[in-house]
């Protein structure tokens, strides 16, 4: 069974069929769901949509996007929001240089906040970075410096350089459905890299649907094919891929319940 470790069902594009949508992930073989949180003030909206599908967990966090929107989240605040029981990690937080949408400053000092979060906390860390690899590796390396923390790379498409990095400082890497796409072979060959037991793979669903079904709304039960890819990238049996990132997330989102065992 896969679990998809990264979507975001609270967003409008699910609004009219959210029920259909997590039961075409369970038809798919889609045991688990996290829908990560991009604004802390809408933790309500999301903490509910976990609370209605027992399948379905969620994070707590302001995306790079949003931190302008929340620049002086608390620390206590995350750490009190993360309690809920089917709150399991710290994010989506991180730096965006492609859009740039928030000042550098605040995006820093947000994100060195949700790490604090993950510290504290011992709940892993939801990392996006976009065009800001250098910028991403120093504030990684220097945060563990002063205390370590868990926490994924996730949608990765940075350079061999930011995943050697992550994977040196003992992150997990998580993979979505560009690396399906046809021209993303360095993609690919990052990935190729990348240990087993350390890859995760998701849908950034509503986004970057995956091959076939690119240029669609993409949803949970596409992530089957993401990973259909990625076990050929890595020469392993689907079956065999789907088992050892479900375990993965196991390992790294802790707080999850045990899964029932897989059938031989």
């Amino acid at each position: 069974m896969l679990t998809d470790s990264h979507c975001h069902l609270d967003f409008p594009d699910f609004a009219a069929e959210l029920d259909a949508v997590v039961a075409r992930a369970r038809e798919a073989g889609v045991s688990r769901l996290i829908t990560i949180s991009t604004r802390v003030e809408r933790h309500a909206e999301i903490a509910a949509i976990a609370e209605r599908f027992p399948e379905v967990f969620f994070t707590v966090g302001t995306h790079p996007l949003q931190a302008a929107e929340e620049p002086d989240v608390p620390l206590a605040r995350l750490v009190a929001l993360s309690r809920h029981p089917k709150c399991v990690g710290i994010g989506e937080a991180g730096l965006d240089y492609h859009y740039d949408a928030a000042p550098r400053d605040i995006a820093d000092r947000v994100f060195r906040t949700h790490i604090a979060a993950a510290r504290e906390t011992g709940l892993p860390l939801v990392i996006h970075s976009r065009d800001a690899d250098a910028d991403m590796a120093a504030i990684l390396r220097d945060e563990m410096g002063r205390g370590r923390f868990s926490a994924v790379l996730h949608c990765f498409t940075s350079s061999a350089e930011l995943a050697a990095a992550g994977l040196e400082l003992g992150l997990s890497v998580s993979f979505s459905g560009v690396v399906t796409f046809k021209n993303s072979e360095a993609l690919r060959a990052v990935a190729r890299d990348v240990p087993l037991d350390r890859m995760l793979v998701e849908t950034d669903a509503p986004f970057l649907a995956p091959v076939p079904h690119r240029g669609k709304r993409n949803e949970p039960a596409f992530v089957a094919e993401t990973a259909r890819v990625l076990a050929g990238v890595k020469g392993v049996d689907p079956a065999h891929f789907a088992e050892a990132t479900s375990r993965n997330v196991d390992r790294l989102f802790a707080k999850l319940p045990p899964r029932a065992p897989s059938l031989p």
